[in-house]
């Protein structure tokens, strides 16, 4: 049989990939993430699954995803289930990434908290969905720059995150040229890092700044001192209303009375939690506690 040619001008459609993942598979992989970190797959997002997730079952030893989900049916919560969480995560970050929040701390929070906390010389920020590291490092390389008076200070900055594998690279400090190109000034590059063949590895003063560790957020949490700054900036996004509203009640509950909160530009308190007051400057995403407000009579 002769085959029409295609008109001329006009490409040539490639057939498409047939999925190897079924409905009931996705299924299967919502209900997982979303009772193990409360991470919400939209419709349409089914390709990540694929994508994700292929390197996971053949690194389980399964032939295909719909292999790996048809042995984990029915079993108990094991090692592949966490792979399956753990790939599923969004560590999407660069440097000094949404520039406004970082100015805000220069600008606003960090100088009205110094001067609060003059007396006891402690201060602790949490950055609570970290990544690989690059905002909580941004943070101390901002804050020793820019306040070096800090040094004498009792300064915690918390990082963490649900991907074991993030918070391991963050731990190490350890980056790709490609990474420490995104956002990361030149001047700030030659300062506070060293070159290690083709990575860029943080500097020991730097590093010693920040603690990691691996924290789920719906889950329990470790014990810290009563954070100042927790730095939330865009997690929420990927939660349901009613997780959202859990969370922020816990970090109204965990934070100082006068501390602020970041959400990422995308975030909001409203119509989530009356206890938050979004402040200036509203491109920062910045927070503070409704009742620290009233107490000021503003």
């Amino acid at each position: 049989m002769t085959v029409p040619a295609p008109a001329v001008g006009r490409p040539v459609a490639a057939p498409a990939r047939p999925s190897s993942v079924t409905p009931t598979d996705v299924a299967f992989i919502r209900s997982l993430v979303h009772e193990s970190a409360a991470l919400v797959l939209e419709p349409g997002k089914e390709y990540l699954v694929e994508s994700r997730l292929a390197p996971v079952a053949r690194d389980a030893g399964y032939p295909s995803i719909s292999h790996m989900v048809a042995a984990l049916r029915g079993t108990p919560y094991g090692r592949t289930h966490h792979a399956i969480v753990q790939a599923m995560t969004t560590n999407e970050t660069s440097w000094f990434r949404d520039r406004h929040p970082f100015d805000a701390l220069v600008t606003t929070v960090v100088p009205e908290l110094m001067a609060r906390r003059a007396a006891e010389r402690r201060l602790t920020i949490w950055s609570a969905a970290c990544s690989t590291g690059q905002e909580p490092y941004s943070v101390a390389m901002l804050l020793l720059d820019t306040f070096p008076q800090l040094a004498s200070w009792n300064l915690t900055i918390l990082a963490s995150d649900l991907a074991e594998d993030a918070v391991a690279q963050g731990r190490a400090g350890r980056y790709s040229q490609l990474e420490v190109n995104r956002g990361m000034p030149a001047d700030m590059l030659v300062r506070h890092f060293q070159r290690d063949g083709a990575h860029w590895v943080v500097a020991d003063g730097i590093r010693r700044m920040v603690r990691f560790g691996v924290v789920n957020l719906i889950g329990p949490w470790p014990e810290m001192a009563s954070p100042d700054i927790v730095m939330l900036r865009n997690v929420m996004i990927y939660f349901d209303h009613a997780t959202k509203q859990r969370l922020l009640g816990r970090i109204r509950e965990r934070m100082r009375p006068d501390g602020y909160l970041f959400l990422g530009n995308a975030e909001t308190t409203l119509n989530v939690d009356d206890g938050f007051v979004r402040i200036e400057p509203t491109r920062a995403g910045l927070y503070r506690l409704r009742s620290a407000i009233q107490g000021q009579g503003t």
